[in-house]
């Protein structure tokens, strides 16, 4: 006889609540900061956003240790801010985007680079670079009702307590609101959802045994060690 696991919905902590944020899908941008655009070898154009996704079983909580991941021997952190969707929305205009967050969060965007790079140098897609297990830590989300919503400040990474990436969320290319009206033109938008909004400069190999602190002015601060 075999039996068949229960599917469990993975969930992050919301600041000062005590219900979680049950997680439904997790999408990311790619290359929506200048310099980092420039540090991966391209020349910065506002051409539409590049979207890809990470399966929502990768988020990993404040203060986890995560593995080293396999078939990667060139592993980079990449720390973005987080958007959570509270309402469904679907073409949904850049005026009225900011009706359906529910909240903000620090995350981190841990990448396979040598296998990202060899995907691009295809034309393949980036699954396995990006979407593996445990790379998608996540602080808490802190409701936008609490904090509002950040138009700037400062976005930061470190290291074993040397600072390695330093921005602010003004540089991005493709603002908040306006990465919302994009992605809900290719899909509906449904509370649970998390949008990771892409990484500043800085990016670079971490290996086990490192400790990854990286924060967002006026939001919070997120803690990983490498297994």
């Amino acid at each position: 006889m075999s039996y068949l696991n229960q599917p469990v919905t993975p969930a992050v902590k919301i600041a000062g609540r005590q219900e979680k944020f049950a997680v439904r899908r997790v999408y990311c941008v790619g290359w929506n900061y200048e310099e980092h655009i420039r540090e991966m070898g391209q020349e910065p154009e506002r051409e539409p956003p590049v979207f890809f996704m990470k399966p929502p079983d990768a988020l990993v909580p404040n203060g986890g240790l995560i593995p080293y991941p396999t078939a990667t021997q060139n592993l980079h952190y990449e720390v973005e801010l987080v958007v959570a969707i509270g309402r469904s929305a679907k073409d949904i205009a850049t005026s009225a985007a900011k009706e359906i967050i529910y909240g903000y969060a620090v995350g981190l965007d841990m990448t396979r680079r040598d296998l990202q790079a060899h995907a691009k140098k295809n034309g393949q897609p980036w699954a396995l670079a990006k979407g593996f297990d445990h790379s998608a830590p996540i602080s808490a989300i802190h409701p936008a009702r609490d904090i509002g919503h950040p138009l700037s400040g400062s976005i930061w990474l470190e290291v074993n307590g040397k600072r390695r990436q330093d921005g602010d969320l003004s540089r991005m290319i493709w603002s908040v609101p306006e990465i919302i009206q994009h992605l809900s033109g290719y899909f509906e938008l449904f509370p649970g959802d998390l949008i990771f909004t892409g990484t500043p400069a800085g990016v670079g190999a971490v290996v086990q045994g490192d400790q990854l602190r990286g924060g967002i002015e006026m939001i919070d601060t997120l803690e990983i060690t490498l297994g």
